[in-house]
């Protein structure tokens, strides 16, 4: 079985003022270093079990790939160390270890045998390759003329050919097809379930709820959260906006769960008590990822089926979600949204009154705004929580010019089957009308 242990690793580079700073560091050794070092990554520090699979995010330049390339020994650490026992396949910068002048079959036999087959293990397996690559002809041509999506099928298929212990991929399944990402989502998955760890860069998040239970963040080169999926891409995502958005400053992010004060679930809390959300609005207990600016402070999110306060739904039936802002200062054009997600923390649904065409005007500072969302709760039996956010100076399909508060997971709810709807499954019930017509022999 498979495990990686990563204890105080680190990594720097050493930068040099000028072009012959580093021959005069060579020769005159007795005056003194003449570079600094630049900290790639610093103090990094985590474990991974046997059949765990942990995906690995953060912004370009975080530290993420040269990570991957320290636990593989493709790098050298500066500081630390890395621990692994058991047979790792590598899925790191796109062909790898491959020759552009040897043909794909010629390096298919190279990568076999640097990963420790034979080549009685190869031959048998080739065919096994060359099915799951589908390149045809191109297999026994040079790979200097494959594309990128061809590259990718191949390394993907030979390093996967024979289960691994550990198996890293860094981003390489963002070039490859649709249909082909969907096999190779699908033999990660069968490895999972066979007790294969999995180490996984993505920058897709849905490729990380999908096929992670626990995430680490990097962020500047240390680990800015090691936890679920859920909570790791929320506070992702806050980081980046509030990136974006450095410019206005004064953003506070929560950064680590709420303390627990008492055995009872933190989630089922918010959905019994009504002013819960009221609390938050300061950011006080609110859940990892929410954020908020001085000027703005969502102040409730409530539920209601029929016109009463719920925490369960029927499937299709009617329902509000109401979001209770309070303005600090003036704002042109402020935007009031919602988002549900579930239970894995996967987004269902998510709008706002931009993308509705519901213009709420210029707000001055002292008021209180409240943007009700009705809608047929057509979701599938489970738990969903409730995000609201609020932004600043709506544009484009979507986008604006500031963000200003989001309060992530604010409340929770159940829903549970229709027993008079049709029967179906999936995320959200279509509501589809069928009609059948008998065609003349």
């Amino acid at each position: 079985m498979g495990t990686i242990h990563v204890t105080h690793l680190g990594k720097a580079y050493k930068q040099y003022p000028a072009r012959w700073s580093r021959l005069a560091e060579w020769l005159l050794p007795f005056r003194g270093a003449r570079h600094q070092l630049k900290w790639v990554l610093q103090d990094i520090n985590f474990h991974v079990t046997p059949g765990e699979a942990v995906g690995i995010i953060g912004i370009n330049g975080a530290g993420k790939s040269t990570l991957l390339k320290l636990i593989t020994g493709t790098i050298l650490p500066t500081t630390g160390g890395v621990q692994i026992t058991g047979r790792v396949a590598a899925l790191l910068e796109l062909g790898m270890g491959f020759h552009p002048d040897f043909t794909g079959r010629q390096n298919v036999i190279m990568a076999g045998q640097l990963a420790g087959l034979g080549m009685q293990e190869i031959s048998a397996l080739m065919p096994q390759i060359e099915a799951f690559a589908e390149i045809g002809e191109y297999l026994d041509q040079p790979l200097r003329i494959y594309s990128s999506g061809m590259q990718m099928r191949l390394a993907f298929s030979v390093a996967t050919a024979v289960r691994p212990d550990i198996l890293i991929v860094d981003e390489a399944l963002a070039v490859g097809d649709v249909f082909f990402q969907q096999k190779c989502f699908e033999r990660i998955r069968a490895y999972r379930e066979a007790g294969t760890t999995l180490l996984f860069v993505s920058h897709s998040t849905g490729s990380v709820y999908s096929l992670c239970d626990r995430a680490i963040l990097l962020n500047e080169g240390r680990i800015a959260l090691d936890g679920s999926a859920r909570e790791v891409i929320d506070l992702y995502n806050a980081l980046a906006l509030h990136r974006r958005d450095a410019q206005h400053g004064n953003m506070r992010i929560v950064d680590s769960p709420p303390p627990v004060t008492d055995s009872a679930d933190i989630a089922a809390t918010r959905a019994d008590v009504p002013e819960a959300a009221a609390v938050a609005g300061g950011l006080e207990g609110a859940a990892i990822g929410s954020f908020a600016t001085p000027g703005v402070a969502i102040r409730a999110i409530e539920l209601y089926a029929e016109g009463r306060p719920a925490g369960t739904l029927i499937s299709e039936s009617e329902a509000t979600v109401r979001v209770q802002v309070a303005f600090a200062e003036n704002y042109p054009d402020p935007h009031i949204g919602f988002q549900i997600r579930n239970s894995r923390g996967e987004p269902v649904f998510m709008t706002n009154t931009y993308c509705m065409r519901r213009k709420i005007g210029a707000v001055k500072c002292g008021e209180n705004v409240v943007a009700e969302f009705s809608f047929k709760a057509g979701l599938a039996p489970g738990d969903y929580t409730i995000t609201a956010g609020v932004a600043e100076g709506g544009a484009g399909e979507g986008e604006f010019r500031q963000t200003l508060a989001r309060l992530q997971d604010a409340r929770a709810f159940t829903v549970l089957r229709n027993m008079d709807a049709i029967i179906w499954s999936g995320t959200y019930n279509l509501d589809p009308q069928c009609k059948v017509l008998r065609l003349p022999v």
